[in-house]
């Protein structure tokens, strides 16, 4: 399936602060979900880092209709991956959290080693160290024990695993509203208020 819509106009809400935060996109199938993220977190006049891997820019090019120039549109500020100087990569710069969405397992494996060849695990790196928030939304299936190991690596050492499963009490009725409903959840993680997914209310 090939994700085909139109960027919708910010949807602008009052919530009392706006915050810095590192979006990294990865090469692992579900490229909307840092899209999406990047989309709410402009809507709540949140400050967006954009930092998207190669691998990413293929998989963007295959799942969307969007162009680069679309996407880091949507981001206050867009980095190279190469780019091991950005501001991002260094402890000093304010940044309140990262969210990589998607996660592929290269790029947990990167994180979970404190192996920061580049940008995306070196930014991540800088988060853990930090003690900021990191949240990744690996994104992989079946797992075998190495994936799982590299999971439990990456969460004993600070990051949050949220793999995009969909839920279904919210009764989604588009793919977009199961995507809204991840992304919703994994900004909610790092402190970032939003109306994209359903709260539970109880029975």
């Amino acid at each position: 399936m090939v994700f085909s819509y139109d960027i919708p106009a910010p949807k602008r809400y009052n919530w009392p602060m706006s915050r810095q935060i590192i979006v990294a996109i990865t090469g692992a199938s579900g490229a909307i979900y840092g899209i999406r993220a990047l989309e709410i977190l402009r809507s709540l006049g949140h400050e967006t880092h954009l930092i998207v891997s190669a691998a990413a820019r293929h998989t963007i090019a295959q799942e969307t209709d969007l162009t680069a120039g679309d996407i880091t549109a949507l981001a206050a500020s867009t980095y190279d991956p190469a780019d091991v100087a950005a501001p991002v990569a260094s402890g000093s710069f304010p940044v309140d959290a990262m969210i990589v969405a998607p996660c592929s397992i290269k790029t947990l494996s990167a994180i979970a080693n404190s192996y920061t060849a580049h940008l995306i695990p070196r930014a991540a790196d800088v988060c853990l160290k930090e003690g900021r928030p990191l949240v990744l939304m690996v994104r992989e299936s079946p797992l075998h024990l190495g994936h799982l190991r590299l999971m439990t690596q990456a969460a004993e050492i600070g990051a949050v695993i949220c793999p995009p499963i969909p839920t279904f009490y919210g009764h989604p009725q588009t793919v977009e509203d199961v995507v809204d409903a991840s992304v919703g959840r994994a900004l909610a993680r790092i402190g970032i208020e939003n109306d994209a997914y359903t709260k539970w209310g109880g029975d």
